[in-house]
């Protein structure tokens, strides 16, 4: 619900958000920065359906990021660094750059706010959350929708390695071979370390025995 006929404000649940699923079907997000085109800072919402899944991925944030979990629903169990708590309802953790931080869900519906970015600096969306959610819409069937948003990650960092090679992925996904290996061009100029990746990359599969890959990958 927005306010009047110039709106000032939004008001809307959680349960208003699209739930996408990751690729590989272990996590379950609810993109509320994207719905709302929030811009301070990084703020999106992760679920769990069920007791034990995952709710937070295990990962460490490397590039500066200090993020603030909030338990919105249900109860989570987190673990930080070496340490391992129980987190009901209500509990804010707040987990510094480089700390090691995963959570998986002690109760049904689990649903934890997460919010973040870098001290100091002006807040740049991440191409991660555009591409998981060009995925999950590519796997719904929706390609222009899909195809749309990885744009949008494309268009802002457009010489980013990660978003070329995420994008040869998406395309190769998609079926459009030749899209995909202009974008894994791209990508393999800018880091080598991306032939190894794309060694093993289930979704770079239908390229591979295209004579073009050992051109590419070379």
């Amino acid at each position: 619900m927005s306010g009047g006929d110039a709106p000032g404000y939004e008001i809307l649940s959680l349960d208003d958000l699209d739930r996408l699923r990751s690729t590989d079907g272990t996590l379950l997000l609810r993109p509320l920065r994207r719905r709302l085109g929030f811009r301070p800072f990084g703020l999106n919402a992760w679920e769990a359906e069920h007791a034990g899944d995952q709710l937070i991925e295990p990962h460490r944030e490397e590039s500066g990021t200090e993020e603030l979990y909030v338990i919105v629903r249900g109860a989570a169990r987190f673990t930080l660094g070496e340490d391992t708590f129980d987190a009901p309802t209500g509990t804010l953790v707040h987990a510094l750059p480089g700390t090691f931080r995963s959570a998986t869900a002690a109760e049904p519906g689990t649903i934890a706010l997460a919010c973040g970015a870098e001290a100091g600096k002006p807040f740049t969306p991440s191409g991660w959350e555009d591409f998981y959610v060009a995925f999950a819409l590519l796997r719904d069937g929706e390609s222009d929708r899909a195809r749309e948003t990885m744009q949008e990650a494309l268009a802002r960092e457009p010489d980013a390695w990660q978003g070329q090679y995420n994008a040869a992925c998406f395309e190769a996904l998609a079926g459009e071979t030749d899209a995909a290996f202009d974008h894994l061009r791209r990508a393999i100029a800018v880091n080598r370390d991306v032939v190894a990746y794309a060694a093993d990359d289930g979704d770079l599969a239908s390229l591979r025995d295209d004579p073009r890959y050992t051109e590419v990958v070379r």
